[in-house]
């Protein structure tokens, strides 16, 4: 498992932390001129549930890896936090936002991983 898996890995547990719900993970890396290799999308019922995911991904990864991201846009509404690490990004919405703008199936040919809701 490399760096960016374990990555993916640490955001998955602090989103399960949450109570985020329909994690999905994208692996971009077989595909070329992607703009990172690895996705997480999940999803919270409301937008302060949203903002508690991103903030509990941010201050995960900060401890176990004493990294910050690169950009984190998104958390004036909390309809749709994006939260940027470079080689993974991830990706926390509403249900309504995210249906709209149906990341999950923007990369078709990225080898997706669902993973079950834990609660």
């Amino acid at each position: 498992m490399n760096e960016s898996e374990i990555l993916v890995n640490t955001i998955i547990s602090a989103v399960q932390d949450k109570k985020g719900k329909r994690i999905v993970k994208s692996d971009l890396t077989f595909i070329g001129d992607t703009i990172c290799s690895y996705l997480v999308v999940c999803e919270g019922n409301t937008p302060t549930q949203v903002s508690a995911i991103a903030d509990a991904i941010e201050e995960k990864v900060n401890q176990q890896w004493s990294i910050k991201p690169i950009g984190k846009e998104g958390v004036n509404n909390s309809l749709w936090v994006v939260i940027d690490y470079g080689d993974v990004m991830a990706h926390v919405f509403v249900p309504d936002a995210r249906e709209f703008y149906d990341l999950d199936n923007f990369w078709e040919d990225a080898r997706r991983t669902e993973i079950p809701d834990e609660w």
